[in-house]
């Protein structure tokens, strides 16, 4: 008997050193980290260690193969595409097409370039490999210095003083001793450079080793002063942050976790013209987040914020513009800049300004506005007197200087000398120039003094009056300009109170028509039920009601109406005959003589519309008629609807086998053996019988039951006309 295995309980693990479970308003744990201040709703699991032999093989999840590097073929229009997968397509950038192989049109083109990029690779492979081999050889010849640079510091060091030198040496021949010399002499120099190569050899192995060990421990302080650089920067970081320590629970109000929410936003500067979905992220991470209990709650917090933030945004730009700005300067420039005739009526300005900050922003009121703007009219009209009076006097001295305004000169010839001077364009009307070009020539004499004199004379007289004569001419021009606006101004008065009254007259008129109109036709409802009358046989009778004799329409809409009124009553009848013919002819083969004629004619629709027998065969064979094609369109309607007929008639014009004709026996329900399923075979399996059995359950198609001929042809028709589906949604459909 197998033994039963232990139950397995689901404990979480421990937390991690530093964090904290708590408990939200909603009742959802989270965890805190009060070293980083960091908050979240996953668990935090501890850094178990990992046992390579017990580690379960990580299933990548596949991802969407996409390009990479593109690279244009040179000459070509086409594009060469490495994926992220490592394989490489061909894409042409004008036909949108993309294939797996090298066209025929591209293979030296791929080819070239292939190559100039292999030298590209074998030129950056010898670069890097001399870089290498030049690196390798400054390093072997440090090691080298640094080598004999120990040797000899060794030999100074361990060099023997004299007074310790012992001689032990027994005495010899000479000529033994001569050769024992020359022995011991070349076994000291040997001894000596065995040993010296013995000490090199030593002396790199160890200032390689002590080489690698600096690398290792220059690496390890460039991580430590990383690992400084980046705890320094996030407690910078944090510093500007305002810390909260979430207790393990908070109870709060709505209104109280709606005033924190809104607090979170505004720390976090959220843009009240970006919407919510684009928001989210700057403050989701926040442990304020979750202290409204739902997010319909959260959006409508956050919506309050939006208007409470624009609005403050707003307040906060006028406010500055109001500081920033002077309300007279702004009127001053808005009449300057708008107001360049003297002719212009304070109504109008005023109607077309009036919601400008910077009319309204001046002033008591319109009555100070007013009179500053009359004020500006006045100060307009000076400035433009003074300019057309200094035109006119330069236009003078313009005549006196070309020398060319001499008795019984031209004008139309002397000014084609004078338009290219300034002072000519500044006199604004031609009529004007031409007037001056007058005056200079009647004040004209033989010699420039007295012409100097009698121009000054006449523009004295143009210009200059004297006071008392002065003063008279302005007012009886004052006189006139009012009298002239006052009759201008009951002109005005007159030709809009003419306006007024006929506009007045046509609304009465048009009112006063419909609602006679609608009188005659109630009229009509009343009086006339009987289709067949007639305006003659009608009237007699029709006279004697109120309602005609004081009806204000003519009597051609009067006939109008009551012709409407017959055509309306003829119809309801037909239609109420038109029900019961298909009471009586429920299918489209009845015969007129397989109806109760005599039933009919003494019905009440007949009766109304006085109906014979040959009349009311005429409307049976017309009402027939339109019901068949009624019948026949929704038998096409019906057709084009089933899905089923269209995709086996679609599938059996195919011409040969393509791309998703076939499927296998298991997707079918097939178990026994996987093999392939001509779909094409199989659309011809389908045939009109298969069809006609999806179809026999609509009406629209049980309606053509007594043609079934007919209805089977049709059916035909409708799949011939049908065309073979498309390999590709990329192909459109003929």
């Amino acid at each position: 008997m197998a033994a039963i295995p232990p139950p397995v309980f689901h404990v979480p693990p421990p937390l991690p050193p530093g964090w904290t479970e708590h408990k939200g308003p909603n009742g959802q744990p989270y965890y805190f980290n009060a070293q980083t201040q960091e908050s979240t709703y996953v668990r935090p699991l501890p850094a178990f260690p990992v046992i390579p032999q017990a580690a379960a093989p990580v299933q990548k999840k596949a991802k969407k193969e996409k390009p990479v590097v593109k690279t244009p073929i040179p000459g070509t229009e086409w594009l060469r595409v490495i994926t992220n997968e490592g394989n490489t397509f061909y894409t042409h950038t004008g036909r949108k097409q993309s294939v797996w192989t090298v066209p025929e049109e591209l293979k030296e083109a791929v080819e070239q370039l292939e190559r100039e990029e292999a030298l590209q690779k074998a030129k950056a492979a010898e670069d890097a490999v001399r870089r290498a081999e030049e690196e390798r050889a400054r390093e072997v010849e440090r090691i080298q210095s640094e080598v004999r640079g120990m040797v000899k510091k060794r030999k100074v060091e361990e060099a023997v003083p004299v007074d310790e030198i012992v001689v032990s040496k027994k005495a010899k021949v000479d000529g033994e001793a001569v050769e024992d010399e020359d022995m011991s002499g070349e076994d000291e120099d040997e001894d000596e450079e065995s040993e010296e190569e013995e000490w090199q050899k030593e002396a790199a192995v160890q200032l390689a080793k002590e080489a690698e060990e600096e690398k290792v421990r220059q690496e390890e302080e460039r991580k430590r002063h990383e690992e400084e650089a980046r705890q320094l920067k996030e407690a910078e970081k944090q510093k500007g942050v305002p810390q909260i320590n979430m207790p393990s629970r908070v109870d709060l109000s709505i209104d109280e976790a709606k005033a924190l929410f809104k607090t979170l936003l505004r720390e976090k500067n959220i843009n009240p013209l970006h919407p919510w979905d684009t928001s989210l992220p700057l403050f989701v991470s926040d442990p304020r987040y979750v202290l409204l209990p739902s997010v319909s709650a959260r959006r409508e917090a956050f919506d309050e914020y939006c208007r409470e933030r624009a609005r403050e945004l707003r307040e906060s730009k006028v406010k500055i513009e109001k500081e920033t700005s002077d309300p007279r300067q702004d009127f001053e420039r808005l009449l300057k800049d708008e107001v360049k005739s003297t002719r212009t009526s304070w109504t109008e300005w005023r109607r077309q300004w009036k919601k400008d900050r910077r009319f309204y922003s001046w002033g008591r009121d319109d009555r100070e506005r007013e009179k500053r703007f009359r004020d500006y009219l006045k100060e307009l009209g000076e400035q433009k007197r003074a300019a057309a009076q200094k035109a006119e006097k330069d236009f003078f001295a313009l005549l006196k200087e070309s020398g060319l305004a001499q008795p019984g000169a031209i004008w139309k010839e002397i000014k084609t000398h004078l338009v290219s001077d300034p002072r000519y364009d500044a006199v604004g009307s031609s009529s004007l120039r031409e007037e001056l070009f007058s005056t200079y020539l009647k004040a004209g004499a033989s010699d420039d003094a007295a012409r100097s004199s009698s121009l000054g004379n006449a523009w004295e007289q143009l210009s200059k009056k004297t006071p008392v004569e002065d003063a008279e001419e302005r007012a009886r021009k004052k006189e006139e300009r009012k009298e002239r606006a006052v009759r201008e101004r009951e002109d005005k008065v007159r030709a809009e109170r003419t306006k007024v009254n006929a506009d007045i007259d046509r609304s009465k008129l048009g009112l006063a028509k419909e609602e006679g109109e609608l009188e005659f036709r109630t009229m009509l409802t009343d009086a006339i039920r009987d289709p067949q009358v007639t305006w003659e046989t009608v009237l007699p009778q029709l006279e004697k009601d109120p309602r005609f004799v004081n009806s204000p329409l003519p009597p051609n809409f009067q006939l109008h109406l009551f012709h409407a009124h017959i055509s309306a009553l003829r119809v309801k009848h037909l239609e109420n005959l038109h029900g019961l013919f298909i009471s009586h002819a429920p299918g489209l083969n009845t015969a007129f003589t397989a109806l109760p004629v005599s039933s009919l004619l003494s019905s009440l629709p007949a009766t109304k519309l006085g109906f014979d027998v040959d009349q009311l065969e005429r409307e049976y064979d017309k009402w027939q008629r339109e019901r068949w094609t009624d019948a026949r369109a929704a038998f096409d309607q019906m057709l084009g609807e089933n899905s089923f007929v269209e995709f086996w008639g679609r599938l059996g014009k195919m011409g040969g086998k393509g791309v998703s004709v076939s499927i296998k026996n298991e997707d079918l329900g097939d178990d026994d053996e996987e093999e392939q399923v001509d779909m094409k075979a199989l659309a011809k399996s389908v045939d009109l019988n298969e069809m006609i059995k999806v179809l026999k359950n609509d009406k629209r198609y049980l309606v053509f039951n007594h043609i079934p001929e007919q209805r089977e042809q049709w059916l035909r028709e409708y799949l011939s006309q049908l065309s073979a589906p498309t390999l590709s949604v990329h192909v459109p459909e003929k």
